[in-house]
């Protein structure tokens, strides 16, 4: 839970915080000089970081809204630029980590506009804000340690290490953890800098794509186009077998017959619909919004000279965040959820809203929408 910051007295606290951090930093080889440096001129939390934490696009607007500044014509004509100007970098990356060219760069695209936009914010303060405020417990006190650890390895210097308000950093927007796993130095110049370096941020982009699992031989999905009557209960299985039910993809292109998937629809029946595959979860290890791994899935395909998406998205009644949460409460009320109740539209989220529609009878798109919240209330009565 987060504690809210009060003023003034805020300050002697953040101090407290910050000195009670220098034996745990120690510990892990940080010299008193490095933490010394690392927070020289940091005095107080940045008021304007905690209100921040509940304004986080990808997770509480709906996915076409975010599509649209996600995979805007002005984006897809930088990234196209961004790619012929290194197209040389990139195919030695797709060669080493096995991760299309065109997904590093639709994520590189979307962390920071291709290195344009990577946050100019102090990563020490940011993270030192949130730590001492205990926003989602001791994550953040980790990370600032870690933080830290980067620091004393040299890679940078504490007035060069800047990102967003959340502490992830540079042009991948790697949390420090992430860093410490995952970073590369692809330019050979001894240190992985993912603040100024293109080459070791596309590089870093592709090996932690790798080691959250990236299956080369498949794509991350497909827009396709369901026959009529196409039966949504049986939504996941065999590439091929879709294909076999009349499943085809809106490009006109063959769909594979490797691999498995499972069926996405985002905006309901009717609406844009997907065939994603393991790697779309591997996005996902990125960043856990679905909005998010879509986007840069439809970003990928665009830089690569792929058609817009083809089927309109809705326009009717939706939950917001507090329906949501809501519904999410009456279906673990139900028997159907096990998941947070925190307005999220996750993968546990879709899949317990379409065995409920299963179970009674519904059209099982795994949509959730004003209707269905009425009809468990109506079927099971309101959660108390």
């Amino acid at each position: 839970m987060t504690r809210a910051a009060k003023p003034g007295a805020s300050d002697g606290a953040f101090q407290a915080f910050i000195a009670a951090l220098r034996p745990d930093a120690e510990a892990r080889g940080v010299t008193p000089e490095t933490f010394t440096a690392a927070f020289r001129g940091i005095s107080a939390p940045d008021s304007a970081i905690l209100a921040r934490t509940k304004q986080q696009g990808e997770f509480v607007r709906p996915v076409w809204d975010y599509l649209v500044g996600a995979v805007s014509t002005g984006r897809i004509t930088r990234g196209r630029a961004r790619a012929s100007s290194l197209a040389p970098t990139l195919k030695a990356i797709e060669a080493r980590y096995g991760v299309p060219a065109a997904i590093v760069l639709a994520i590189w695209g979307i962390e920071s506009d291709f290195g344009a936009s990577a946050g100019s914010l102090s990563t020490i303060r940011a993270l030192a804000t949130l730590a001492e405020a205990q926003h989602r417990g001791t994550l953040f006190r980790d990370e600032l340690l870690a933080a830290l650890t980067i620091l004393q390895r040299g890679d940078i210097t504490p007035e060069r290490m800047s990102g967003s308000w959340a502490g992830a950093m540079g042009q991948v927007q790697f949390l420090p953890s992430t860093y410490l796993a995952h970073a590369v130095d692809f330019d050979g110049d001894g240190r992985r800098d993912i603040w100024l370096s293109d080459a070791d941020s596309l590089a870093s982009i592709g090996a932690y794509l790798k080691d959250l699992g990236w299956d080369p031989s498949l794509a991350w999905g497909y827009e396709v186009h369901l026959p009529d009557g196409f039966d949504l209960s049986d939504y996941s299985g065999d590439l091929g077998r879709f294909a076999s039910r009349g499943v085809r993809r809106m490009d006109g292109k063959r769909l594979s017959e490797r691999g498995k998937a499972s069926l996405f629809l985002p905006g309901g029946l009717g609406a844009p619909a997907f065939l994603i595959t393991g790697n779309f979860e591997v996005i996902r290890g990125y960043n856990t919004s679905d909005s998010y791994a879509l986007a840069v899935g439809h970003l990928a395909d665009r830089l690569d000279g792929g058609p817009a998406l083809a089927a309109p998205w809705p326009t009717g009644p939706r939950l917001d965040g507090t329906g949501l949460r809501a519904l999410q409460s009456e279906l673990a009320m139900a028997g159907f959820y096990e998941g947070p109740t925190d307005g999220r539209a996750g993968p546990k989220f879709r899949e317990a809203v379409r065995r409920y529609q299963i179970d009674a009878g519904l059209q099982a798109d795994g949509y959730a929408t004003p209707a269905l919240l009425t009809h468990i209330r109506e079927r099971h009565g309101p959660s108390r």
